[in-house]
């Protein structure tokens, strides 16, 4: 086996909160738009969580990051979520997969971690905590390679990227060159026929502002259910909405085939919040969904997001990521499918565009124009760039 592909030391680390990156809920003292924002949400039945993320807990578990290093000093770097959970299951229990292993066994470390988890896991906090160490092995490869990962997969089969932004002002995504803009719904079912109507007027008011033929979408955060996502969508086809996002949980595939049935027209997406080619496999056969939006820092990595598209490009499903920054760019970079990718704004106030790792990590692609370009630096292209904001975990 050799050296320079050795796993010598595996470190973990929880990203300190007051820094300005990590994940998309950790973006320093000033929080970020996305989550302190006005949005329909899971708990929008409990007067007290209703609108505000931020106030049940959304960024609670924190950022985490982790390093892999091979006996010739060769360094692999990933961020993801998860907090001191995931930090202590990467640890105690997933490095015994790693430290002095060859790094180029993706596949094997993946199902070792993923099998040796499944008494707990199988979705949610084991399966991030598996995304991050995926993402952190593609980084150590193609540093050693001194290859981008994008070549590693397949390589570029487009030279550059679109992209859509989700932040709170269409109007400035808009003269920001995006390809389109997506919104947060800010109201459910739980504020009936009133809140209907005001998202139908917000609705209104953001289509106004970008004007006739520019693809706006709405999230509506897994909030609403099967009768009222389809009477609001009855009451907003004047507007054009060009998809629905996440009207319900993913794992409803019978209500997502109710709402096709009333609106055969329209656009329907999930998958930001599913987990694994297992969770993806009913969704994809069922043929209900018209985008498949898997985050590969939450999914499994890139090593499970490459299962999912293969599976999804024999349904002719397209698949439009969320988030995730480079780690999603790289994967659409390489694919056959749509050149489009989703940019979270990464500022407070969601108006200007910063890498979505802050000040974290550097060398992160950031879009112009809303366009991208991604980078030929080995690995994804970044390196940590201030320590001071990681503690680490024994």
């Amino acid at each position: 086996m050799s050296r320079a592909f050795t796993i010598r030391e595996l470190r973990v680390h929880v990203v300190d909160k007051s820094s300005s990156g990590g994940d998309y809920f950790n973006q320093g003292a000033s929080e970020h738009w996305l989550v302190d924002s006005v949005i329909s949400n899971p708990m929008s039945g409990y007067a007290q969580y209703s609108q505000r993320r931020s106030s049940w807990g959304i960024g609670v578990l924190g950022s985490i990051l982790v390093e892999i290093e091979t006996e010739d000093g060769t360094v692999g770097v990933a961020t993801g979520t998860g907090g001191v959970p995931a930090a202590w299951l990467i640890k105690h229990h997933f490095s015994r997969f790693l430290v002095g292993t060859d790094a180029r066994n993706i596949n094997k470390i993946w199902d070792q971690m993923y099998r040796a988890s499944l008494p707990y896991g199988r979705k949610g906090i084991p399966i991030m905590a598996i995304s991050t160490v995926d993402l952190a092995l593609w980084d150590l490869n193609g540093k050693i390679r001194e290859e981008p990962v994008y070549h590693l997969i397949g390589g570029l089969s487009r030279e550059e990227i679109s992209l859509y932004c989700t932040g709170p002002a269409p109007a400035t995504i808009k003269e920001m060159g995006f390809w389109g803009a997506k919104v947060p719904l800010p109201y459910s079912h739980f504020d009936g026929l009133e809140g209907l109507n005001q998202n139908v007027a917000f609705l209104t008011e953001k289509r106004n502002e970008v004007g006739p033929d520019y693809p706006l979408m709405v999230d509506c955060y897994m909030s609403l259910t099967v009768p009222y996502a389809i009477q609001l969508a009855e009451a907003c086809k004047h507007l054009d909405i060009h998809w629905w996002e996440e009207v319900l949980s993913p794992e409803d595939l019978d209500g997502y085939r109710q709402i096709r049935q009333a609106h055969p027209t329209l656009k329907w997406t999930t998958g930001e919040h599913e987990y694994t080619r297992y969770g993806f496999r009913a969704i994809i056969e069922d043929r209900g969904i018209d985008i498949l939006q898997p985050d590969v820092m939450w999914v499994g990595g890139l090593t499970e997001l490459l299962r999912i598209a293969a599976h999804a490009a024999a349904y002719d499903t397209p698949i439009i990521p969320h988030g995730s920054g480079p780690y999603s760019y790289h994967f659409i970079a390489s694919q056959t499918g749509p050149a489009v990718c989703e940019y979270v704004a990464a500022s407070p106030d969601g108006l200007s565009i910063m890498p979505m790792f802050g000040d974290l990590l550097e060398g992160e692609d950031v879009p112009q124009n809303g366009r991208l370009k991604v980078s030929a630096s080995p690995g994804f292209g970044m390196q940590i760039a201030n320590r001071e904001h990681l503690r680490p975990v024994d």
